[in-house]
């Protein structure tokens, strides 16, 4: 029987004391260059859907144009929301849980319920033993070959690009509205969920009453798409790639899972500035307290950062293709190369 490639030697531990003071040097809020930021980025979007407005019955092949930078602007605004469930974009927290109800509003993004389960995502990120808190779905090979034909089928249909690009925003638009009790939304979190909808729908009725619904459903509602698409991508690339790292509870540690679990994407500078470097994602997943435009001088500062895997948009895309781990070779690979192991097998 083929054997599957022999499994690499174990990645080098990162010591606390190697990372606990270098990520202090970087935490903690610039409060004016906060405000700053979340000033311009929703001055901007404000402006832009006003000017969206003024355009759609001037010249609606411009108003088309502007749905590309105002997912951008989405995709920023996000980024502050998500600061701000960690606490870093401002010293108060009651200052940093209104902004990110709002800008979660904005994103369609219940704040409370989402900073819940994404804190138990970094928690866990790369634990075999802890997954399913707000991260794309993997099966090791083993458990893809346990399923009935029926769930491989509904595997393969989740890990379909047009499924997870296509259809993925429209389950962050509408699925997001519905909640059910359990790790990551308690009473608390349920709460938020619903004062998150009637949010949205003021929201929306005001936009139609003040532009019309046009301007709602033909400017906003696409914006918003691509915005959430692009972001899934994003947090797709972000862990999703072929030297991953993925441990069982007991081996699994924390600050290797985030260097070299996260990606380091290098994106030109005007697509860092829309997404407010989260490209930089291993800094981020290792001081989650360090505020978005700390994440660059962190990582240019400090070698241990650079033990991250690198990608670009080019091979990001080839990322696409991965689907399950196979905990032998400890990688990531295709549903093609998990044919061709299954026949070699077979064939020995």
């Amino acid at each position: 029987m083929a054997q599957s490639p022999e499994k690499t030697s174990p990645l080098r531990r990162f010591e606390a004391s190697e990372w606990r003071a270098i990520i202090g040097r970087y935490t903690g809020p610039d409060t004016l260059r906060s405000l700053w930021q979340v000033a311009v980025t929703l001055g901007l979007l404000v402006g832009g859907l006003i000017l969206g407005y003024y355009l759609m019955s001037r010249a609606s092949w411009a108003t088309a144009l502007l749905i590309i930078p105002l997912a951008g602007l989405l995709i920023r605004t996000f980024v502050i929301m998500h600061d701000c469930g960690h606490g870093s974009f401002l010293p108060w927290q009651r200052a940093n849980d209104a902004i990110g109800f709002v800008t979660g509003v904005l994103t369609f993004t219940p704040y409370s319920q989402w900073r819940r389960e994404h804190a138990l995502h970094h928690a866990s990120s790369g634990d075999l033993d802890r997954r399913g808190y707000g991260d794309v779905s993997t099966l090791t090979v083993a458990e893809y070959q346990a399923l009935s034909k029926f769930g491989r089928f509904k595997y393969r249909l989740y890990r379909h690009p047009f499924v997870l690009f296509g259809v993925g925003p429209l389950h962050m638009m509408i699925l997001q509205r519905f909640r059910t009790p359990s790790v990551a939304s308690g009473k608390q979190q349920l709460w938020n969920v619903w004062m998150t909808n009637a949010a949205l729908v003021g929201l929306v009725l005001i936009g139609i009453v003040a532009f019309g619904w046009k301007s709602v459903v033909l400017l906003y509602f696409p914006s918003y798409y691509l915005a959430a698409a692009g972001g899934i991508w994003l947090f797709y690339v972000q862990h999703q790639f072929e030297e991953a790292y993925w441990e069982r509870g007991k081996e699994w540690d924390y600050a290797t899972a985030a260097i070299t679990g996260s990606s380091h994407l290098r994106m030109p500078a005007l697509l860092n500035w829309f997404t407010g470097h989260i490209g930089l994602h291993h800094v981020h997943h290792l001081g989650p307290k360090i505020p978005n435009y700390r994440l660059k001088r962190a990582h240019e500062e400090n070698p241990i950062f650079h033990a991250a895997p690198e990608l670009t948009l080019r091979t990001a895309l080839k990322t696409l293709r991965l689907t399950l781990w196979d905990e032998a070779s400890q990688r990531m690979i295709g549903f093609r190369e998990y044919r061709q192991l299954t026949q070699l097998q077979r064939a020995g």
